[in-house]
Formats: C-alpha cells, structure tokens, sequence
C-alpha cells in the first residue's frame, strides 16, 4: 500500500523549496498515478442491417433478386482507464462498458509497460470489471471510505481522456448518493465537476491524501465533453463488486421480497409520524421472502440497514442488491409509530404462486370524485366490508396505482367499511395511504395530497 504523507484535512497541500511555499497536489499525484493504467480493447461486435420493411418480405427479395441480408461483424478499439486495487494479485478495477465484447485487452502502466489482461468478472448492472495482468511491478492505490465523502470535499480525477495518458484534473464533490442515470442499474454515483472526458471512464477519483474515493464512470453531456458534471462509482461499492467478481466470476444478488415506496412528507403524516421522518414504505411483501421471513409488513418504513440509512427506494435496492445471498441483513424500520429491529437472511426469492383476485359481488357503485387518485375507478361497497374497484378506465390516475378487484380495507390507519367511510377520511384532505387487499396480499398504496 502506499504511505500517506498529508493529514486528514481538506486544505490543498503546500510544498516549495528555497521560494515561498505555493499550494500544490504534485507529490500525491506523483505517489498515485503509477496505480492508474491505460485500457486499451479491441473486440467484434454484431450489428444488423438498416431495417426496411420491404426487405423483410421474402417475396419482394426473391422478385427483385435480393440476397438475405443478416446481422454483420465490426471491428472495433477503443480506449478506457482502470486502477490498480490488488498488486499482489494483479487486480484491476475498470468500468464494465470499457471492456464490453472486447476479446483482446492491452494495460499500459505509467513506467510503459504493455501486459495482456484477461477479465475476470464483469457486472453490467453496477458497470463495474476486474481484469487480472502479471504481477511483477506493479503499484497498488490505497483505498479511502467513500461513505464519509461529503459535498464540497476536493477530489482528483486521474485516467486517459482522449488518449493523453496520466491526465489529472482538480474539482471538489458535487453531490453524493446521485441515481437515476441508468434506471436498470445499481446507483449511488458521486458527482463531481473535475472534468472527466472520454478515455476516463474507470480512471480514479482521489482526495487530496491520495485515497481512491471513487471509479470514473459517466458524464452527463449533450456535445460528449465535459460540462463540469462528471460522476463516479463509490470505491466501497466498487470493492464489495470486485470480492464477488474474483470470488464468484459474477456477482450473486439477493432480493428482501419488498414493493416500496419513497415515504414523503405527506405520506408520514397520513401515517401519524413527524414529516421529518425519512425511509421507505413497505406497500407489499412477498411471500416466503426474505423480508416475510424476517416479520415485514406493510405499513413498515424501514430506516436503516446494517447501520446505512434509507432514505429512497434507489438507496434500499442498492443496499439489498450489493447484499449477498446467505447474508444478514439487520433491518431498523418503525411499525405503529414504534421503532423495531428485525434480522433478514437474503435469499433466492422463489417463484411466486398465481393468485386470483377475489371480486365478490359488489354493491351500489360510486363514479363521483373521491380523490385525484382514484379518479378512473368505479368504486362499490364489498359486501364483507371495504370498497371495491369494479372497473378503471385506461389511461386514468387510477389505471396507475389500482387494479379491477381491489379492494380497499383502510385509509390512513382507519379501517374501511363502505364507501361513506373513505368519502369521510378523503374529506380530511392531505395525503393517504390506502390499505388494498389484493388476492390474498395487502397492498398499500399512497395517494399525494390534492
């Protein structure tokens, strides 16, 4: 590993000789940069022919003598960064979409050094890959604790843009916990304005002791170059991502068995918690799930797990998604306004069994406008208590959240018998958080306040 010599301040570095001494990050720079390499790929990928519907009927290409046109190969190369994590090993850790298809890999290190690398793991969905190259030589970075990294802290981005090798540029901590960028991926970006450019992509984001805080990652551009938001994987979700791709050639996710929802403001006061409070709420459990197995039920927010608070649904599955199957999850989560604390051993969630909504025979229906949320749905008092959805209309607000044979068994911790009820809850105003019973399954549903 190598030795710190700054300390634990955010003050720029002071270094000079017989002049005055002037701010500079030249010697942390110089102890890095041998720990971040160049990523060379080349790689064939398969593309298909421009589609065009008359090309696609085999008689207008027999008639006019055209041959079959299927999908075609391409060379390709291109060029990343990656950084050193493992020495010893010769571990690399890179962005996944940096070695995609790729089937021959070139590391370059500052000193020239070429050496073929091979990947050992790659995982799509957090996009991070761990490539393994010969041993001998080699400069690992030391690694730094992403989760105390804070907004306004200064930060390196060191990599390859545009092919200039071992470029570093300055900037300071944007934002943390940034999501939303891949939505079928696994998010918690640091955000940062030290340019990141092309060529970047899986290069290191240090702080100013040297400490690897993140993996360079994406930029947010409409031209392709920098416009100072740059953002970064988180160097602990990177690390656990690399045990798992050396340990397993892939990383084996588990699932809690939870529908979620963002608790707002609102939703905590429909539920008689300060609207201070933050988390998630938990509308449905799966189950045989691992949150079922644990006693999760609807109407929990959970707060925390193993000490990370949860403050959106982005963070919640990020946290259960990096978890890995077997392990213990301890859950902080308040029920009736109480706080709690249950354990949950993440597993393979089985396959759920089919339910069939029961409808029963609904009575008298209601099409006049309760709340904005409901609007679209012909409502009906069950005849064993509740409210039922009879029919939605498409493309209404109901049409989002509900569904023909809900029914719905309380609003804001009261329990619902008719129609008349959840018109006297609605007529309250504010938020609502609606208890549905689904087939055999309670769903909540919160409604935002009109």
């Amino acid at each position: 590993m190598l030795a710190s010599a700054f300390p634990a301040v955010s003050a720029v570095p002071v270094t000079g000789g017989s002049e005055a001494p002037v701010p500079s990050l030249a010697p942390m720079i110089k102890r890095v940069s041998p720990a971040v390499v160049n990523i060379a790929t080349r790689g064939t990928i398969r593309e298909r022919s421009p589609q065009n519907p008359l090309l696609e009927d085999p008689f207008f290409r027999r008639f006019f003598d055209i041959p079959e046109m299927g999908p075609r190969e391409r060379q390709f190369q291109s060029a990343g960064s990656g950084v050193i994590f493992d020495a010893k090993n010769g571990y690399i850790v890179t962005n996944a979409h940096v070695v995609d298809n790729a089937t021959e890999i070139t590391v370059t290190l500052q000193d020239g050094r070429d050496l073929t690398a091979t990947v050992v793991g790659s995982d799509v969905p957090s996009d991070v890959a761990v490539l393994k190259v010969p041993t001998e030589n080699l400069i690992q970075i030391p690694l730094g604790d992403s989760a105390k990294l804070e907004q306004g802290d200064y930060v390196v981005a060191i990599g390859n843009p545009f092919g200039l090798q071992h470029s570093a540029t300055f900037g300071m901590v944007s934002g943390v916990g940034r999501s939303g960028i891949n939505p079928e991926g696994y998010e918690d970006f640091i955000q940062t304005d030290a340019s990141i450019n092309p060529g970047n992509s899986g290069g290191a984001l240090v702080n100013l002791r040297g400490e690897l805080v993140g993996i360079n990652s994406a930029i947010l551009s409409r031209s392709g170059g920098n416009i100072g938001i740059g953002f970064a994987i988180p160097v602990n979700m990177a690390r656990s991502i690399m045990d798992q791709l050396i340990k397993y050639g892939s990383v084996k996710r588990g699932l809690l068995g939870v529908n979620i929802v963002t608790l707002t403001p609102d939703t905590a006061k429909a539920l008689g918690l300060s609207e201070n409070t933050q988390g998630v709420l938990v509308s449905q459990v799966t189950d045989e799930s691992a949150a079922a197995k644990a006693g999760i039920k609807p109407g929990d927010v959970i707060t925390n797990i193993n000490g990370q608070n949860i403050k959106s649904n982005a963070e919640l599955r990020n946290a259960v998604g990096l978890s890995r199957i077997g392990e213990k999850l301890d859950v902080a989560l308040i029920r009736d306004r109480k706080p709690l604390h249950v354990t949950a051993v993440i597993v393979e969630l089985p396959q759920a069994a089919a339910t069939s909504s029961k409808k029963g025979t609904p009575g008298s229906a209601d099409t006049g406008p309760i709340h904005p949320g409901l609007e679209g749905a012909t409502l009906a008092d069950a005849p064993d208590g509740g409210v039922m959805i009879r029919a939605i209309e498409a493309r209404s607000a109901a049409s989002q959240l509900f569904r023909i044979g809900d029914r719905i068994e309380g609003a804001n911790r009261q329990t619902i018998a008719n129609l008349k009820e959840l018109r006297e809850v609605a007529s309250r105003g504010g938020a609502m958080v609606l208890k549905i019973r689904r087939g055999n399954t309670v769903v909540l549903v919160p409604l935002r306040a009109p």
